[in-house]
């Protein structure tokens, strides 16, 4: 059969018989995909219901702060190429709709990062005893999802247990069908590794014969989940924090397939945030509240740390292992460790230069 020839449109524009059937809209200079994530977005699947209904509400003048608020955050560009106005207007929208939202006066700060400042950590491992108060104080502090459907936590506590290779453990193992003894050596715990358990739940901490190593965004000063990300939704802040554009990120999930630390984190459903819960003091890079389909990580509390406060983690360590402060400051808490005391980073091999450091006394 005799094949029709199919007109060609390009790929962020549409027919003219399609742009005159939608009233209301207001004609605009079209744009390339690569810079234009509202064509990407309609191509793979046209608009979403939360933004038709908000030009549903902008169409009527609605008073519905979130429909609007949606709206125009679908529209907006990425951040870091917004102008200062573009960007007190998002803080403005999402402030009025999370105020709304969550019935008491939210704060989204914009704070940018300051010179001369390159934010660092150091952990003491010989110190932490695994209580995992910091990573309750985190999901508290940075508005992370709770509850049964889907808890997300930033901060992962491995247990890993101390041993080692001995003459009297020679004999012992689990014998096969003809007899043959199988040397015990071989399944005890034999030095340091990261074949840890993450859900351990002892009736106290620290347990006999076991360690503990926090794990969490190790703020990369080479990062490989900026490298991947398909429309630079991620990238390192002067001050060395990744951040987030949370209105930008299509949910490829890339980022976390590079992450060799398993730091990031997915919203499969619509985070759980309650009310009564809700940390109203947040930063638009960091811990404002998320929306299904995007990733998150820590940020070393940009909320807090860009005013000169610790993070929460830091805090609440009840045994003082967590240290965190200035890089280039030769007499901060981190510098004063990097230089005294036994340290490394983790799978330091990949060239990865966390900001995160292990330490021992």
């Amino acid at each position: 059969m005799p094949q029709e020839d199919t007109p060609l449109v390009e790929l962020d524009q549409e027919p003219p018989s399609q742009r005159e059937s939608r009233p209301g809209r207001t004609e605009k200079p079209e744009r390339t995909v690569s810079s234009s994530r509202r064509g990407f977005l309609k191509d793979a699947g046209g608009l979403g219901i939360a933004s038709l209904m908000g030009a549903a509400a902008l169409l009527t003048n609605s008073d519905d702060a979130q429909a609007k608020t949606e709206w125009a955050e679908w529209f907006q560009g990425n951040y870091r190429l917004m102008t200062d106005e573009e960007k007190a207007q998002a803080k403005a929208r999402l402030e009025k709709r999370y105020s709304k939202e969550y019935g008491k006066p939210v704060t989204v700060d914009t704070t940018p990062a300051k010179q001369g400042v390159l934010f660092g950590y150091a952990l003491n491992i010989q110190k932490c005893i695994g209580c995992r108060r910091c990573v309750k104080a985190c999901v508290q502090e940075n508005n992370q999802s709770r509850g049964d459907a889907q808890e997300i936590e930033w901060i992962r506590v491995l247990k890993m247990e101390k041993g080692a290779f001995t003459p009297e453990k020679m004999k012992r193992g689990y014998p096969d069908p003809d007899g043959i003894q199988v040397g015990g050596n071989a399944y005890s715990a034999a030095g340091a590794t990261l074949e840890g358990e993450h859900y351990y739940q002892p009736e106290q901490v620290p347990e006999k014969d076991a360690f503990y190593m926090p794990i969490a965004c190790m703020q990369c000063e080479k990062p490989p989940c900026v490298k991947v990300c398909p429309v630079r939704t991620t990238y390192r802040e002067p001050d060395g924090i990744v951040v987030i554009d949370y209105n930008w990120c299509i949910g490829c999930r890339l980022c976390m397939n590079a992450c060799p630390y398993w730091a990031r984190r997915f919203n499969w459903s619509e985070p759980n945030l309650p009310k009564q819960e809700m940390n109203p003091k947040t930063h638009y890079m960091g811990n404002r509240p998320r929306m299904r389909g995007v990733v998150e990580k820590c940020t070393f509390c940009v909320q807090r740390t860009r005013q000169g406060r610790y993070p929460a983690c830091v805090e609440v360590c009840p045994v003082g292992a967590r240290k965190f402060g200035n890089l280039l400051d030769p007499n901060s808490e981190v510098s004063r460790i990097l230089e005294g005391k036994r340290v490394f980073r983790l799978r330091a091999e990949l060239n990865t230069y966390p900001k995160f450091f292990y330490y021992m006394d």
